[in-house]
């Protein structure tokens, strides 16, 4: 039986939240110019607490003129890179003080447990401070050949960057993509997930607070449908960074064709973690339990799909199967609580038919529905498939749940044919005390990150993406600054110019 700690009748409900979501556009904070809303619900109980301005066109195109304003003539993009990133500590300071408050609302506002929304704010504070240190420290190329040319290398910021961001962890995810657009001078419209606009709704009053120009961050919320396809067909918008379900990414590409904007999609993911016979299994399954049922298994690099080496795959199942019915569901507020409610309805029905799926596809040995005692929200037990064949549908798609499928191997050359059997390629796990197996299986499996023997430990310089179905592009580090900037190369001669000559004759 999976444990829980309370019930929907313990709901917390967080002091001071706002009466009302508006946008924020031009430093000022307004209504839809439709006077639309749209209800946001809180996932313990699915009842409205809150509604949020509903952006269309005509929001949009406010918010891009606003930004574009301050891009053409306001003095952002035009500040020395030290006095942005002055600005972005300021960010980042005052983000980073306020982490209890911002666990608060993620928590109510998500159903993401407590225990893992404290510490959202450092980790924003971070990628703020990253950024503000890397435009500063950066240096160009520059190539010369003495006493001939000389050619050095101009970044330059593009213009206004829409930035679409999804519903898990969403303050932090949105601190990942506004960093660098800040810090490389661009002026931004971010569009948040709408099932979550309570903490994006803070960014306004942080930035108004640390001294960012008026009209250089602009906010609509709405649906996708509306808000967020009126941003990536908006001919003023020339990038485009999008976080998503992959089918959301693949209408983007095709409505940012016609406009040869710039892209970065990191998509959705159905990862491997791949365990040997020789690895740490304690070491392992604690880093598999965690990987696929922290943050309720809403994140896009979760382990879900566990691929282990016959000789200890019954020991393995087992044990997995016992400690994952340990895993303590309930409230998102109980410091107690390790899985608490799913975002939203839609989304609990899309994992709970799943579920269901499995149970025709995999043997069921842990969780398999709603959990005892919670009668109403989102809840979903920890729930565990054994011997899935690669043909099942759990297998193959995207589930974005605390669900798991766990699949036997006899070779290596097998694991790598199942680890690389899915239409997606964000991240793998391998586990193994065979160094030289790590690193070549590393380089044979199809993800765009790969963790050896560790879990989600990540250096901000990296590059952060995924190949196939799970994204185009990658960001972090300087692959960031060279997605938010323009490199003009400037060409200059030294010495005598060396034209062909047309056009005098013999």
């Amino acid at each position: 039986m999976t444990n829980q700690v309370n019930d929907k009748t313990t709901r917390h409900v967080p002091a001071g939240l706002p009466g009302r979501i508006q946008h924020y556009i031009g430093g000022k904070f307004v209504d839809s110019a439709d006077g639309d809303t749209f209800d946001v619900l809180e996932p313990v109980t699915n009842e409205v607490y809150v509604q949020a301005a509903a952006g269309k066109a005509a929001d949009v195109d406010r918010a891009v003129a606003a930004a574009r304003e301050a891009f053409l003539n306001g003095p952002w993009p035009r500040m020395l890179p030290r006095e942005r990133s002055r600005i972005l500590h300021r960010i980042a300071d005052i983000v980073e003080s306020r982490d209890a408050r911002l666990a608060e609302l993620e928590s109510f506002d998500s159903g993401l447990p407590i225990t893992q929304a404290l510490g959202q704010a450092r980790r924003a504070a971070e990628n703020f401070r990253f950024f503000a240190d890397l435009v500063v420290g950066q240096s160009d190329d520059t190539f010369k050949v003495p006493g001939r040319q000389i050619n050095y290398v101009n970044r330059k910021p593009i213009g206004v960057a829409g930035l679409i961001t999804p519903w898990n962890t969403p303050f932090m995810l949105e601190s990942w993509k506004l960093g660098p657009a800040l810090a490389t001078g661009n002026t931004v419209v971010l569009k948040p997930a709408e099932f979550t606009p309570l903490s994006a709704s803070l960014w306004a009053g942080i930035f108004e607070e640390a001294g960012l120009p008026e009209g250089v961050f602009n906010l609509v919320n709405g649906l996708g449908e509306d808000a967020g396809d009126a941003l990536v067909k908006h001919p003023d918008v020339p990038l485009i960074s999008f976080t998503g379900e992959s089918r959301t990414g693949q209408l983007i590409f095709a409505n940012a064709a016609p406009y040869l904007k710039g892209l970065s999609m990191e998509l959705g993911g159905k990862s491997p973690a791949i365990v040997f016979a020789d690895a740490d299994l304690e070491a392992a399954i604690d880093a598999t339990i965690f990987g696929v049922f922290s943050l309720n298994g809403e994140r896009c690099t979760a382990g879900s799909r566990i691929l282990v080496e016959r000789g200890v795959y019954d020991e393995f199942v087992e044990r997995y199967a016992e400690q994952a019915e340990r895993v303590v569901v309930g409230d998102p507020q109980d410091p107690k609580t390790e899985v608490g409610a799913l975002v939203h309805p839609e989304h609990y029905e899309k994992v709970v038919s799943y579920i269901e799926i499995g149970k025709t596809e995999g043997r069921l040995v842990a969780g398999g529905g709603r959990p005892a005692g919670f009668d109403a929200g989102n809840y979903v037990a920890p729930t565990v498939f054994a011997d899935v064949p690669p043909s099942a549908r759990i297998f193959q798609e995207e589930i974005f749940g605390p669900v798991v499928a766990i699949t036997p191997f006899d070779t290596e050359e097998e694991a790598l044919d199942l680890a690389n059997g899915v239409k997606y390629g964000l991240a793998a796990y391998v586990w193994t005390n065979d160094l030289k197996r790590a690193h070549n299986f590393a380089q044979s499996v199809e993800a765009g990150m790969v963790w050896l023997n560790s879990n989600n430990v990540r250096d901000l310089r990296t590059p952060f993406g995924g190949v196939k179905a799970s994204g185009l592009g990658h960001e972090g580090g300087y692959r960031s600054i060279d997605f938010y900037t323009d490199q003009q190369a400037v060409h200059i001669t030294l010495g005598a110019v060396h034209n062909p000559t047309f056009g005098k004759g013999a």
